[in-house]
């Protein structure tokens, strides 16, 4: 498929996994690497955002503070310039 040919509007159209498989599959190289792509950012996306919530709803440990994790990032900053 073309560039120009990968853009089309259809409402309200239901498709199964089988068949978006299926145009996916149907595509150009570089289309597939375009949904590839978005498809990994989307996964990652959802990792992360799973992380942040169980790191926040985490106890902060104990005897560390922000103080003394600005002044390692300080420290390590300082020795790889």
């Amino acid at each position: 498929m073309s560039e120009a040919s990968t853009e089309v509007t259809i409402p309200s159209i239901k498709l199964d996994l089988e068949q978006l498989v299926g145009i996916v599959r149907g595509l150009d190289e570089s289309a597939r690497a375009r949904v590839a792509q978005a498809l990994a950012e989307t996964e990652m996306d959802a990792r992360l955002g799973t992380l942040i919530e169980r790191l926040a709803s985490r106890a902060p440990a104990a005897g560390v503070t922000d103080a003394a994790i600005h002044g390692e990032v300080d420290a390590v900053r300082r020795r790889t310039r």
